[in-house]
């Protein structure tokens, strides 16, 4: 069994060894696999102003500008700026047409993701396979061609308004899609600005109705062969006031994880019954970026006005977890400054943050993530994150 590189991975310098740090990398044999998974694809984000969330998402994550679709180039009906980052791609749609299903999307659910897509060697194979299982097909297996080249592409209905397209872009050569022509950018970064702050996608967490979560497991399972990777119920996700439960599953090589979350009732309303309210339903709650150092990562992106979820600093001095954790690659107190949590389980540590949502609405927002040999998703942060979350619920009068 190997793992071969995406070609995304390879464009941006990656090795196997970084991988396997940066997202837990593992092997696993294709050849069982009916839906087999390459890798990510692109996150695509339906917003407001797509010409100002680019820039935004330069000028503040770093990301370069690579592609572009637009009136310009026929598309009457959108813009799409395509931005890249180290192995992540994020498309940028917004309506012009005010009757276009981006406009439609952004009416309903904000600034939000409508398609995580896929990477796949073969989508013939894998929509065939997700029929069979009783998969929505939202889309019959095509071809797009241009001068560049074919890409084979469908896509499958997820929860709520959410669609994975699966792709085959190993015979073409162009910047994005047909359709998308390449585009730099004229904005100019520092001098000492790194080549990018964060360099793959380690986990998209999906937000469903209460009793939906393991439907949605099951669909993972079932529709596309992925694995139950970890599950957290019952106290292990609640403060006095709030609960959630959630389960991840994860693709045969673990480049693609999918935590899934579900209300747990409780004495106030959680953060998912905020994102399910305000998002008008379910969708992608939050996107977790791997990057090598999340101290610089962290320091460019509050320089850049970024906000990040506070954690009390007894979270930094409580024995018990300074026992628990043990020797990190950072003294504590540079963590402390950043509010940076720490986890530690049987394989490794990992640290992370939280940013506040991204848009106008209490919904989508990004963690970030450096792996050190743990697997897992920071289970023994949980309560500090939700006590950070449920105190910006309290200002926003959500709680």
């Amino acid at each position: 069994m190997t793992i071969d590189l995406t070609d995304a991975e390879r464009l941006a310098e990656l090795d196997l060894d970084q991988l396997k740090q940066l997202v837990g990398l593992v092997e696993y044999d294709t050849t069982t696999d009916p839906f087999p998974v390459t890798g990510w694809d692109a996150v695509v984000w339906d917003v407001g102003n797509a010409t100002q969330s680019a820039h935004f998402y330069q000028s503040a994550f770093g990301m370069d500008l690579v592609a572009y679709s637009g009136p310009e180039t026929g598309n009457r009906e959108h813009h799409a700026y395509v931005l890249e980052s180290g192995a992540v791609r994020f498309v940028l749609r917004g309506g012009v047409d005010p009757d276009s299903p981006v406009s439609d999307h952004h009416r309903a659910h904000g600034d939000g993701i409508s398609d995580i897509a896929l990477e796949v060697p073969d989508v013939d194979m894998c929509i065939d396979h997700a029929r069979a299982q009783g998969a929505t097909i939202l889309q019959e297996a095509h071809d797009v061609t241009d001068e560049h080249g074919t890409v084979r592409m469908a896509a499958i209905a997820a929860y709520g308004d959410t669609r994975h397209s699966l792709i085959d872009r190993s015979a073409y050569h162009g910047p994005y899609l047909p359709g998308y022509v390449a585009r730099t950018s004229s904005l100019v970064r520092a001098a000492d600005a790194p080549t990018r702050i964060f360099q793959a996608l380690d986990h998209v967490v999906g937000n469903v109705e209460i009793g939906q979560m393991d439907t949605w497991v099951d669909f993972y399972n079932r529709i596309m062969g992925f694995t139950n990777m970890a599950e957290f119920v019952g106290d292990d996700i609640a403060t006095e006031y709030s609960a959630l439960m959630s389960k991840v599953v994860a693709s045969g090589n673990h480049r693609v994880k999918f935590p899934l979350n579900e209300p747990a009732v409780g004495k106030r309303k959680s953060q998912i019954d905020e994102y399910l309210e305000f998002y008008r339903g379910p969708g992608a709650q939050h996107l977790a970026l791997a990057t090598h150092d999340i101290l610089d990562t962290v320091d460019r992106l509050r320089a850049a006005g970024i906000e990040f979820l506070g954690t009390p600093d007894t979270y930094y001095t409580d024995p018990a977890l300074r026992e628990r954790i043990g020797e990190v690659r950072v003294p504590i107190e540079e963590l402390q400054s950043r509010g940076i949590l720490v986890d530690r389980d049987e394989d490794g540590y990992l640290l992370q943050i939280f940013t506040k949502p991204i848009g106008d609405r209490p919904t989508v927002f990004f963690e970030l993530i450096e792996r050190h040999g743990s697997l897992g998703f920071g289970k023994g942060n949980f309560q500090a994150l939700f006590e950070a979350i449920e105190r910006e619920q309290a200002l926003r009068g959500n709680f």
